[in-house]
């Protein structure tokens, strides 16, 4: 793409707009990453790669239904052979209507052969339809099949894959166009049969009624073959020149016709600013499609009179050789036809080969990315962990990909049950994935983490996840009723397993008068772009996720800001809630200090280093970071303290 630097400086290029835009270049997009390549791959180098495509599609659509695969390139083949049959009996017909004697004689002469051409055509019909109808079942079979497998492998692979740049772009680029490609790359091998096998009835036809003219015939068809094989360059390339300004006219498009940016676009006046933008963008994108019009219609009129060219020397071909005695009349005929019947095969051909080879590559994208997920599929032991009595976590460190400070440094503490640990630190001090590593989330890179005593790396991965429940900072608006929201926390308990209700659960984090005054109580849908779906703030959004770690009821409680949305009275219950419960370990995360006075144990951490551990009374009296951080909160509720904020 051509970077905004570029169009700054070449502003005689009429493609380019006239005024430096305010928006910075646009990234490729993940479903461009192959768009370069194909541009300057030849047509003949894709050709020589058909072969290997072609058994590639095959494949797919084999392992999908072999029954729909023999279908549509079966009845395609067959259609071919019927197209064959109906030159030849188009041949006879035309003989017999060209013989000589009475017309009515003539006519019932040709009646058979005639008959025979009519149900050549029909079958040739029947069958394409028929061959279409397996095409388009194979189709949903295959997407099916497709996204089950990419989304059995992203649900299956650890956490930290996820902070893996790499992995995470893969991911994103095959989701959005990798998957949609498999699909396609089946239509287009079954369109390249169809346009062979069309081209290959008119050859064995013409070979049949007059060998002589078969030469004839593919000399004719090369000018449309190059025509087709540069129109599509050309639009491709005119495509890949336009798509960053298409994709800034998208962008500017949603934020000025987009609910979630309505209410800033008017509170800034941005209106004028967004429109002036879009004008800009706009005016440049109208010139570049109307240049492209008059491209096209160059091309198509250049092809177009050499294909008229190359037909005319046909058809002086076909004189000379009826001149000479050398063809009759009916074969002659018959060749026109054929000409006609081998160019729109040869159309269909091209551009299913072009087509065919561009897909193949974001669905090679698709196979690289399940082979890459599957090395990152967390592989523990079969040991069980049926709750658990204390985790120890022994000199663990973490570091993150493509970073150079770990973001825990050999850290050593212990959980137990019954216990409510917090840990405090500034932002970026390793709180959050401290905790994530203790709840099995991360993987140490270094130090181990033990289950009374076992290491966590010998515990089955599902068997540890169902101990723990998280309240995480990072919560997500799932589009399920309240209700479900809720039970998703532990949405395959077994009838017969004690736990909190729904209701309880919400009542345990302040949620459940709220959701009973929803329009729909518990079943209300919330989520807007739903009919009768509801929407939540922040706050009763958190409430929720509490709730739903807290129906989870897991023998680890990780609590990461649960609060940062929630009211004062909310708050309160909420951590009320907490410190009653001996059956299970919580570990808490928060900024705000108030709540962690009555935590069994405090750790502090600092770049992430433990550097403090204690009680509250303990660390305030041993002065240093939670002291510095616990006053500096406390002053905002102490009197006299407006008096020394800056004005």
């Amino acid at each position: 793409m051509e970077s905004m630097a570029r169009q700054r400086t070449a502003p005689q290029d009429d493609d380019q707009p006239g005024d430096p835009s305010v928006l910075p270049e646009l990234e490729d997009a993940v479903w461009m990453h192959h768009a370069r390549e194909f541009a300057h791959t030849s047509f003949w180098a894709v050709a020589r790669r058909l072969p290997r495509l072609v058994h590639e599609a095959v494949a797919l659509a084999w392992a999908t239904s072999r029954r729909d695969t023999v279908a549509s390139i079966g009845l395609n083949v067959a259609a071919g052979v019927m197209t064959t049959f109906g030159l030849l009996a188009t041949t006879s017909v035309l003989r017999e209507l060209f013989a000589a004697g009475p017309t009515p004689d003539r006519v019932r002469s040709a009646a058979p052969a005639l008959i025979v051409a009519a149900a050549a055509v029909s079958a040739r019909g029947g069958l394409t339809i028929a061959a279409g109808w397996a095409q388009a079942r194979l189709t949903p079979q295959i997407n099916y099949q497709v996204e089950l497998r990419l989304f059995e492998a992203t649900t299956a692979v650890d956490l930290a894959a996820f902070d893996d740049a790499g992995f995470a772009e893969e991911m994103d680029r095959v989701r959005d166009r990798g998957m949609g490609e498999a699909a396609y790359i089946v239509d287009h091998t079954v369109n390249l049969v169809t346009g062979v096998v069309g081209m290959l009835a008119t050859a064995v036809a013409v070979t049949v009624i007059q060998p002589l003219l078969l030469p004839f015939l593919l000399l004719a068809a090369v000018p449309q073959a190059v025509t087709a094989v540069r129109m599509a360059r050309r639009e491709y390339l005119a495509m890949l020149a336009r798509i960053t300004r298409q994709r800034r006219m998208w962008m500017l498009a949603h934020l000025m016709a987009n609910r979630r940016t309505a209410a800033e676009v008017r509170a800034y006046q941005m209106r004028g600013f967004l429109l002036a933008e879009y004008r800009a963008v706009m005016a440049v994108e109208t010139r570049a499609q109307l240049r492209l019009v008059r491209s096209q219609t160059g091309t198509r009129v250049v092809g177009a009179s050499v294909a008229g060219l190359a037909t005319f020397g046909v058809y002086a071909v076909l004189g000379g050789l009826l001149l000479n005695g050398m063809v009759a009349l009916a074969a002659a005929a018959t060749a026109m036809l054929a000409l006609q019947s081998a160019r729109t095969s040869l159309g269909v051909a091209v551009v299913a080969t072009n087509s065919l080879y561009e897909d193949a590559l974001y669905y090679q994208d698709y196979r690289d990315f399940l082979d890459r997920a599957h090395t990152r599929v967390p592989i523990g032991g079969d040991r069980v962990a049926d709750g658990v009595d204390a985790i120890e976590v022994d000199e663990v460190s973490l570091r993150y990909p493509d970073t150079d400070a770990p973001a825990v440094d050999r850290v050593s503490l212990t959980v137990r049950r019954g216990e409510v640990i917090a840990l405090v630190g500034e932002n970026g001090s390793g709180k959050t994935t401290l905790a994530k590593l203790i709840a099995g989330l991360y993987r140490p890179t270094g130090g181990v983490i033990r289950w009374d005593g076992v290491d966590a790396a010998e515990l089955d991965p599902r068997a540890l996840g169902a101990q723990v429940a998280v309240m995480t900072q990072d919560w997500w608006r799932f589009p399920f009723t309240a209700g479900q929201n809720i039970r998703v926390g532990r949405h395959d308990r077994p009838s017969d397993r004690p736990g909190p209700s729904v209701q309880e659960a919400a009542a345990s984090a302040a949620a459940h008068d709220m959701i009973v005054g929803l329009p729909h109580g518990y079943d209300t849908l919330l989520d807007r772009e739903f009919k009768n779906g509801h929407e939540l703030s922040g706050g009763q959004w958190q409430r929720l996720v509490a709730a739903r770690g807290l129906y989870r009821d897991a023998a680890l409680l990780i609590c990461d800001e649960p609060s940062a949305a929630l009211d004062a009275r909310a708050e309160h219950a909420l951590f009320q809630h907490l410190r009653r419960r001996p059956d299970r370990a919580v570990v808490l995360i928060t900024h705000r200090l108030a709540n962690v006075r009555h935590a069994d144990r405090i750790f502090v951490m600092d770049r992430g280093r433990l550097v403090q551990h204690g009680s509250h009374d303990e660390l305030m009296a041993a002065g240093g970071l939670y002291r510095e951080l616990f006053e500096l909160q406390a002053s905002g509720y102490l009197a006299g303290t407006d008096d020394a904020l800056p004005r």
